[in-house]
């Protein structure tokens, strides 16, 4: 029995020009960065010891997603939306709606 040898397997490509290969990654891409740099630019309006516990979520056409760590933490982030919400208009960043929910545990 012969074996057939091996043959080299093909380049790898870096995720990163893989994903700007691709159009739906790069969206993706493209709608992770702006909801970083939307929560970058609420972050200043946070208490310090409430933004410990959130997260920015996923942004589509509908609006923007905030993420708490618990109820209590999306209650108040609820509380700050209206603030959110003007201060991203303000900075460039037109959302339809702030959301907030809860991550599971």
């Amino acid at each position: 029995m012969s074996r057939k040898p091996l043959s080299a397997p093909a380049a790898a490509q870096p995720i990163v020009e893989a994903m700007r290969a691709s159009q739906p990654l790069s969206r993706l891409v493209d709608r992770l960065r702006e909801s970083n740099a939307m929560f970058a630019t609420i972050l200043p309006l946070l208490p310090k010891a409430l933004a410990a516990s959130v997260q920015p979520g996923p942004l589509d056409e509908t609006g923007w997603s905030l993420l708490g760590a618990n109820a209590a933490v999306a209650a108040k982030l609820r509380q700050l939306a209206p603030r959110f919400e003007e201060r991203l208009r303000e900075q460039g960043h037109p959302v339809a709606a702030v959301r907030i929910k809860v991550l599971p545990s």
